[in-house]
């Protein structure tokens, strides 16, 4: 019985903070959180808006109906070599929310959120090749980064929402370990993935 609420919990974890989720989520916080809360709502509709069309639902319905079309269950895309065709769709969505944001003029922090995404997507793409990359360990590694790399560009002290960012990123990885979809080495090369792109894209971008 114990067993079962430690998978469910970790079924629940995986899904809340899919690797999908994170450009939705950081956009929230500068949206409501930075100076940024004094853009108009509307202008914040808009924007969570994009975010959300092609970094959750265009990823999202693509990749479901490539695997309709192979007649694949989700199981079948726990296998790295299955994993190839659902990279370049999400990798296709992120750089198309990229280039229209920068056409709109979007401050140059945001378009590293995107940047940082994208970046982790191309490089985990790379590495499938070797070891099967957890991409929601990578997902919370580049909010890690992505928080220290903030702290210099705003001068805040991140140590509060580091602990925060780093314990959700442990808890992550350790909810794709209990359900046996990566070994510790895909958890670990997700997570310095995560924290190096998401760094270097809002530091860079």
């Amino acid at each position: 019985m114990e067993n079962k609420y430690i998978i469910l919990t970790a079924q629940v974890v995986s899904m809340l903070f899919s690797p999908f989720h994170m450009p939705v989520m950081a956009f929230i916080v500068l949206l409501f959180f930075s100076y940024m809360s004094l853009t108009p709502f509307l202008y914040k509709a808009f924007v969570l808006g994009l975010v959300y069309v092609f970094t959750i639902l265009v990823p999202r319905l693509s990749i479901f109906i490539y695997r309709k079309l192979n007649g694949w269950s989700r199981f079948h895309l726990g296998y790295r070599a299955n994993r190839y065709v659902p990279y370049v769709l999400s990798i296709t969505s992120y750089a198309s929310l990229l280039y229209i944001m920068h056409s709109i003029n979007m401050p140059r922090f945001t378009l590293g959120i995107i940047a940082g995404a994208l970046s982790v997507q191309v490089v985990c793409a790379v590495l499938n090749n070797w070891v099967k990359v957890s991409t929601h360990a990578a997902a919370g590694g580049g909010v890690v980064g992505a928080l220290v790399a903030f702290s210099y560009i705003f001068n805040f002290n991140p140590l509060g929402w580091l602990c925060i960012a780093i314990l959700l990123c442990g808890l992550v990885g350790t909810a794709r370990l209990i359900l046996r979809q990566h070994q510790l080495l895909d958890v670990g090369v997700g997570i310095l993935v995560g924290i190096l792109c998401g760094f270097f894209s809002i530091l860079l971008v």
